[in-house]
């Protein structure tokens, strides 16, 4: 996909099968089937694909998958994981190895999302590359609470606190290339907004993680911060509607980048299916 001066692309980080009801909370299975498809034990499929961003000068990741090797025969069970990891392998594609990474940016520190950022030995994936993180999101990572210790893990930690960079609110990592915190399925839960020669796209993580949790009131169970995820969603995807952005997803089966029109209804007006 091509963003003005941009290059962007989807990589594969691995995928996991999760219970349909614990990704779309309270909202009744008759409505959320109507939307996303499901298997006969009630899971659906949550491919994890980090997104390759290429500007003129640097190649930026955003978020890690779920890594190789790093989920044990018991994780990979629970989680549904049919496949690890591929990155290494996309990036020789577009002529890239994990050292040619210059930035990677992470919208939270769930397994699914930082598990490819070590590898068993707790060394960098991504060795030369600056990593950002929000700083409340790093502090939970470190000293997770009796519920999120299940999906912060200390396995993702790593030498890669070399080269780390903690923001609070906001932080332009690049021109043209800003990561907010939101919070809300995390406490430290952040969205990056894309942008060159008048194109825009933003990735809004796990508050927005397919195409089917776009109501307000689609959230997760697994948000931390429910009515937190439930307010961001209310006021920013309208305007990124408005304002003519394509919306990136890193979980959605079917789709890469999604443009909604402006009337009543916001159906899809343009899209960028996965192969």
């Amino acid at each position: 996909m091509k963003l003005g001066n941009f290059k962007m692309h989807y990589l594969n980080g691995g995928i996991t099968n999760i219970d349909g009801g614990a990704m779309f909370g309270v909202v009744p299975k008759v409505l959320w089937t109507k939307k996303y498809e499901i298997s006969e034990d009630n899971r659906i499929p949550l491919p994890t694909h980090p997104i390759l961003i290429q500007t003129e000068e640097f190649n930026i990741i955003i978020d890690t998958g779920i890594g190789k090797e790093k989920l044990t025969d018991k994780e990979r069970k629970i989680f549904g994981v049919n496949y690890e990891s591929q990155i290494e392998e996309d990036l020789k594609s577009f002529n890239l190895e994990t050292q040619d990474i210059d930035y990677v940016l992470m919208t939270h520190l769930h397994f699914d999302h930082a598990s490819g950022l070590t590898d068993n030995e707790g060394h960098a994936v991504f060795e030369n590359a600056i990593h950002v993180i929000q700083q409340d999101e790093w502090h939970e990572f470190n000293s997770p609470n009796i519920r999120s210790k299940s999906t912060y893990w200390k396995k993702n930690n790593g030498d890669f606190t070399k080269k780390l960079i903690l923001f609070e609110n906001q932080l332009e990592v690049v021109s043209g290339i800003h990561i907010y915190h939101t919070g809300g399925h995390s406490y430290g839960h952040s969205i990056i907004t894309i942008e060159s020669k008048g194109e825009k796209a933003v990735h809004m993580g796990d508050i927005f993680p397919t195409i089917a949790h776009k109501n307000p009131l689609w959230v997760t169970a697994y948000d931390d911060y429910p009515m937190q995820s439930i307010r961001e969603k209310e006021r920013i995807i309208p305007r990124f509607i408005l304002e003519d952005y394509w919306f990136l997803y890193y979980h959605d089966v079917n789709y890469f980048a999604v443009k909604f029109n402006q009337t009543e209804s916001n159906e899809i007006a343009q899209y960028i299916t996965r192969n």
